[in-house]
């Protein structure tokens, strides 16, 4: 595959709204599914289902710590994507109004 086509399959996976907000959440700091899924207020399976293609599209990494899984962005290779974060709107109003971190249920 050519760099453009790379380039192309990224941003088909950003075209996405909520891989898009995943990606934006995941700029701001590490994020465990469940916080994700309370911040977007959507099913494990449907989180889980994205953070698959974002890590398969090379955009996330995960560490598993005991049960739970965490992301993080993983776009060094990909300056373009760091361009396009500097015009997204800014995700931490979303991180501060996680109820996940308040029950702690992945901590």
């Amino acid at each position: 595959m050519n760099e453009i086509e790379q380039v192309a399959d990224v941003l088909k996976l950003l075209g996405d709204k909520n891989r898009l907000t995943i990606i934006a959440l995941l700029n701001e700091k590490e994020l465990c599914v469940c916080e994700i899924v309370d911040i977007l207020q959507t099913s494990q399976p449907n989180i889980s289902q994205h953070m698959r293609k974002l890590k398969d599209g090379g955009l996330v990494k995960e560490t598993k710590r005991g049960q739970w899984v965490y992301y993080a962005l993983s776009v060094q290779d990909k300056p373009y994507i760091a361009e396009i974060l500097r015009h997204i709107p800014s995700q931490k109003d979303k991180l501060m109004s996680a109820v996940c971190e308040e029950n702690e249920c992945c901590n």
